[in-house]
């Protein structure tokens, strides 16, 4: 609770991280890393279920995962150090799109492709730059600025592996070897989801 207390000071930028130890500062940024993707991440939360969603088996979306992690790794990292500076109006529509285009995917087609760790992966390329932009609203630590950075990181995994072992054990190993699955719960969950997305990417595109 306290170091909870702690990260939502960071946000505020009331906490003088110097006054810390560096474990302390270490810590304060593995969970803001995590607390963006649950519960702040809600479009990153439904790009990680969508992905789940068509093969709900932990193989496979591990492999998608990984990917996903891969890309957002570098954009994250090339953003953070000022190599790329992606502009946030442009980004986080892409974002939006990523989902709606993830959903469609699931309601279209019966069965994982392997192009779409490709896809994935490029897709992950966009998100990495919007977790940068949430990192650099709040700023990294100069005497320790890759470790906080790598430390953030680690939180989004963090998260996203809750969000991935939450899907399977709330959908995938109840449901997933029922005849209904696809079309009581792919299609209708699929559907929910681009429609959410699309409002998103309307709104970031248009209305902001």
């Amino acid at each position: 609770m306290l170091l909870f207390l702690l990260c939502q000071s960071v946000f505020a930028h009331d906490v003088d991280l110097s006054s810390l130890s560096k474990s302390e500062v270490l810590s304060i940024y593995l969970q803001l890393g995590f607390t963006h993707i649950i519960p702040l991440g809600f479009d990153h939360i439904l790009f990680v279920l969508s992905l789940y969603l068509l093969n709900p088996k932990l193989k496979p979306i591990l492999w998608q995962a990984t990917a996903f992690t891969v890309a957002h790794t570098i954009t994250l990292g090339l953003a953070m150090y000022q190599i790329i500076k992606p502009p946030a109006s442009i980004v986080e529509p892409v974002i939006a799109l990523s989902i709606v285009y993830v959903a469609l995917e699931n309601i279209f087609s019966p069965r994982l492709k392997v192009s779409r760790i490709g896809v994935v992966f490029l897709f992950g390329l966009v998100h990495g730059m919007g977790f940068a932009s949430a990192l650099t609203q709040l700023g990294l630590p100069q005497n320790s600025y890759l470790s906080s950075l790598l430390m953030f990181n680690l939180g989004v995994e963090l998260g996203q592996i809750t969000v991935i072992l939450a899907a399977f054990f709330l959908i995938g190993l109840p449901f997933s070897n029922k005849p209904f699955y696809r079309k009581k719960i792919v299609i209708p969950l699929s559907i929910i989801i681009a429609v959410i997305a699309a409002y998103w990417t309307v709104e970031r595109f248009f209305l902001k």
